[in-house]
């Protein structure tokens, strides 16, 4: 359904996000994979769904020459805690450290996509509330040691063992936890 309705487009995700690859695949998008990397920098007075819309659009300014029938699709993801957004760990100490922040609490996963070509931009985002449950040291050094929190914002992965064992309630998607709100961009493609 999709691929009909993108036929007369090359949908381009700027994304190194396997799970975000995955999904186009899933939705039956014919894709390619193009990468540009951007520092992802945004002014500190933005809060929230302000953070990944800015984020979201600044990984697309790279792609200038984008014609008619390219359509790219950039996005971004945080988990919110506390007024404070958390990123993407750069180590074991920093994992250790959201894990151990976001354990007993609610926080909110807030992912923003950028749809863009020569002619138009839109941009969505869709945010998920989430609680955990209370986390032992040892069951977060666990996860931290035989997983990769590295490349997923707040240092977990829904879809992995840690999801398994510390989510203990959800108001909102599940794929926007894992990286895309895949229903959100489907509506937003289906609307071209």
């Amino acid at each position: 359904m999709l691929r009909e309705k993108l036929k007369n487009y090359n949908v381009i995700l700027a994304s190194k996000s396997p799970r975000r690859q995955q999904f186009f695949k899933d939705l039956d998008i014919d894709f390619t994979i193009e990468l540009i990397e951007v520092e992802e920098i945004y002014p500190k007075e933005l809060k929230g769904a302000e953070i990944t819309n800015f984020l979201a659009d600044l990984k697309s300014q790279p792609f200038i020459n984008l014609s008619e029938k390219e359509l790219l699709i950039t996005s971004d993801t945080i988990v919110w805690l506390d007024d404070v957004a958390l990123g993407k760990p750069k180590n074991e100490v920093e994992a250790f450290k959201m894990l151990r922040n976001l354990s007993g609490k609610k926080h909110e996963v807030i992912t923003s996509i950028s749809i863009k070509n020569k002619n138009f931009q839109r941009i969505i985002s869709d945010t998920t509330i989430v609680s955990f449950k209370d986390l032992t040291d040892q069951e977060i050094n666990y996860y931290i040691k035989n997983y990769n929190p590295y490349d997923k914002a707040g240092a977990y992965g829904i879809q992995e063992w840690i999801g398994f064992i510390a989510i203990e309630n959800m108001e909102g998607s599940y794929f926007n936890v894992a990286g895309l709100p895949v229903h959100k961009l489907y509506k937003e493609l289906m609307s071209l």
